[in-house]
């Protein structure tokens, strides 16, 4: 790994960690107390992303983010985490500023990106996921689980309504795996 994606994932990894409280303050309300669930440490670490597909009831699958997507998933010690996937190729907004863009740049700028934050915790066989905020606001507050699988480096797990192809009968089907350094 080379020196700059090094200090890009230790920096990323720091601001974690000093906000895992403000995360979980976010989710609760007033008296709450957060109820994380464990996080085996199997699971923690930097994840960079393989594949982001939605896979549809006759098998066939949708790149949702194209051809090699990208992505990295972080998560600290204590089960907080933050995910971002983005399309490998994106077009620029002509007029340079993001308050100026055209409806066809917003809509592919919102399209070709999905990023979330707030709490996984996993057993042997299921992962729980509570997202505190995400860049899809219906995803806000959203409690999942799912079962999981961590093949060596490679940890794969479904969506079952994704957020987009859901009407469709399609599931996500998200494959990271582990960065070593």
């Amino acid at each position: 790994m080379s020196f700059i994606k090094r200090a890009f994932v230790a920096c990323l990894i720091a601001a974690m960690a000093a906000s895992p409280v403000l995360a979980a303050q976010d989710a609760m309300k007033p008296g709450e107390m957060a109820d994380h669930g464990m996080v085996p440490t199997a699971l923690v670490g930097a994840w960079t992303l393989v594949r982001c597909d939605n896979v549809y009831p006759d098998g066939h699958r949708v790149e949702l983010y194209g051809p090699n997507p990208t992505g990295m998933w972080l998560i600290d010690a204590q089960g907080d985490y933050m995910m971002q996937i983005v399309r490998a190729k994106r077009l620029p907004f002509a007029a340079n500023d993001k308050s100026k863009g055209t409806p066809e740049e917003y809509r592919a700028a919102s399209m070709d990106s999905n990023a979330h934050y707030g709490h996984v915790s996993a057993d042997d066989k299921v992962m729980h996921s509570d997202i505190v905020h995400a860049s899809f606001p219906n995803w806000d507050g959203r409690s999942s689980q799912t079962s999981y699988t961590l093949q060596g480096d490679e940890l794969t797990y479904r969506v079952a309504k994704p957020s987009s192809g859901a009407a469709e009968g399609a599931y996500g089907e998200v494959v990271w795996r582990r960065v070593r350094s």
